[in-house]
C-alpha cells in the first residue's frame, strides 16, 4: 500500500441555497477542488460521491454519473454513489483512499452532497428516519433527537453530566462559526439563550440540535510521492478506518458509548501509529451537543464521563488541550448529511495548511470523525501536515 495525499479541496457554503440544485452544488465543489489541485479533469481516473437521501428529498437518484457529466469527466471514468446515512461523505473518501493506496488509480475525485432545505420538514423527517431499522425502532416512531436524548439522559445519570455542559458545546461551536464564512449560523449565542430555547426532546433544546442544510464538498487524492508536484501544501492521509455499530438501542450494552466510534478510532490510531494525545485539532460529528461529548470520550480525548466537564474547563476551545470543531461543527455549519464528512475534511485540510479562519496554532495532525445513523457506522480519518 502506498501513501495517499490530498492535493485539492473545494466546498460550497452550508446553508439554504435557494435556486441551486443538488447537481449544481456538487459540480461547484468538485470544480473548485480540481482547480485547487492544479490538475485537469481529464486526469481523474475514478469518482465517488457520498449522498444519503437525494431520492427521497429531491427525487433524484443515479447522481454520480450526473455530476460526472456536469463537470466534464471523461466517459471511461467510473462514477459511483456511496451511501451510509450521515457518514456517506466519510465513506466516499475511504473508497477513494483505498483505490489510490492500492495502486489501482493515481488521481481520484471524491465528493459529498445533499440538498435538504427545499423539502418540507415532514419529508426531511421521513428521509432521515430511513436510517432506522424499520423492523424494530423505525416502527416505534423514534427520531434522531429522541435517540440522542436517550443517550444524554443516560450520560447524566451515569456520570453527572449537566444540561449546562451540553449548552456550553453549543456556545463554543456557535462562537467558532462566527468567523467561518461556510457556516449556516454565524451569530454567537449565550448559555442563557441556549438554556431558554425550546425543548425538542428532553433534555435536548433547540440550540442543542444541528440544522438541516444544503451543501457539497470535495477533495482530490493522489499518491504521496508526487503530491508536491501539484500543490505546495499537500496534506497526507495517515489512515481512514470504517466500522459497523449496532442497529438499535436495545442491542447496546452501554448507550453512552457508540462502539463504531471506539473501534474506528482504535484502527485509525494504530494505522497512523499515533495516540489520541498526538491529535492537534479535531472535527467531530456533533449532530447534537451530547454527540460531541460522547464522541470526544469514544475517540479517547477524555476519560469516559468527563467529556462534558472538559468542555466546561475550556479544554475543547481553540487554545485548549484539544480544539474540537473550530469550524463551528454541525451545530453551526449545518448538516447536509451526505456532504458533512467531506466538509470536515475541507476544514481540516485548510487547518493543516495554516489557512483557517480559526487557525489552531502549530496544528500538524488532524482527525475527522463522521458518524452514520444511530452509531451504525463510522469513519475516522487522520491527516498530517507535510513537513
Amino acid at each position: 500500500m502506498r501513501g495517499v495525499s490530498i492535493i485539492g479541496v473545494g466546498t460550497t457554503p452550508f446553508g439554504v441555497c435557494e435556486g441551486v440544485s443538488l447537481k449544481e452544488l456538487a459540480c461547484k465543489a468538485c470544480l473548485d477542488a480540481l482547480k485547487d489541485a492544479g490538475i485537469d479533469k481529464r486526469e481523474i481516473q475514478a469518482f465517488y460521491v457520498g449522498n444519503f437521501i437525494s431520492g427521497i428529498l429531491v427525487g433524484q437518484e443515479t447522481i454520480a454519473p450526473l455530476i460526472a457529466n456536469g463537470i466534464g469527466l471523461p466517459k471511461d471514468v467510473p462514477a459511483t454513489k456511496v451511501e451510509g446515512a450521515c457518514c456517506s461523505g466519510g465513506i466516499a473518501l475511504r473508497h477513494g483512499y483505498l483505490l489510490v493506496a492500492s495502486g489501482a488509480a493515481d488521481f481520484v475525485l471524491v465528493a459529498g452532497v445533499e440538498k435538504m432545505t427545499s423539502a418540507s420538514t415532514e419529508k426531511n423527517t421521513e428521509g432521515l428516519a430511513s436510517a432506522f431499522d424499520q423492523e424494530t425502532e423505525g416502527r416505534t416512531g423514534l427520531t434522531f433527537p429522541g435517540f440522542f436524548a436517550l443517550i444524554a439522559r443516560r450520560h447524566m445519570h451515569q456520570y453527572g453530566t449537566k444540561p449546562e455542559h451540553l449548552g456550553l458545546v453549543s456556545v463554543k461551536n456557535h462562537s467558532n462559526g462566527v468567523s467561518n464564512p461556510r457556516a449556516r449560523f454565524r451569530n454567537p449565542v449565550s448559555l442563557d439563550e441556549v438554556m431558554a430555547s425550546r425543548i425538542i426532546a428532553d433534555p435536548l433544546r433547540l440550540y442543542d440540535c444541528c440544522p438541516i442544510s444544503d451543501g457539497a464538498a470535495a477533495a482530490v487524492l493522489c499518491p504521496s510521492d508526487i503530491a508536491a508536484s501539484f500543490h505546495p501544501k499537500p496534506v497526507d492521509i495517515l489512515s481512514v478506518a470504517q466500522t459497523t455499530g449496532y442497529s438499535a438501542t436495545y442491542e447496546m450494552e452501554d448507550p453512552t458509548t457508540l462502539i463504531a466510534t471506539v473501534k474506528a478510532a482504535k484502527q485509525a490510531y494504530e494505522m497512523a501509529n499515533i495516540t489520541p494525545h498526538d491529535v492537534d485539532v479535531a472535527e467531530i460529528h456533533d449532530c447534537f451537543t451530547i454527540a460531541e461529548i460522547v464522541d470526544s470520550e469514544d475517540l479517547g480525548f477524555f476519560p469516559k464521563g468527563r467529556g462534558g466537564f472538559a468542555v466546561e474547563e475550556g479544554q475543547t476551545l481553540l487554545d485548549g488541550k484539544i480544539p474540537i470543531n473550530p469550524s463551528g461543527g454541525l451545530i453551526s455549519k449545518g448538516h447536509p448529511v451526505g456532504a458533512t464528512g467531506l466538509g470536515q475534511i475541507y476544514e481540516l485540510v485548510i487547518q493543516l495548511r495554516g489557512e483557517h479562519e480559526n487557525q489552531v496554532k502549530g496544528a500538524e495532525i488532524g482527525l475527522a470523525h463522521n458518524l452514520g445513523g444511530t452509531g451504525q457506522l463510522c469513519t475516522v480519518t487522520i491527516l498530517r501536515r507535510r513537513a
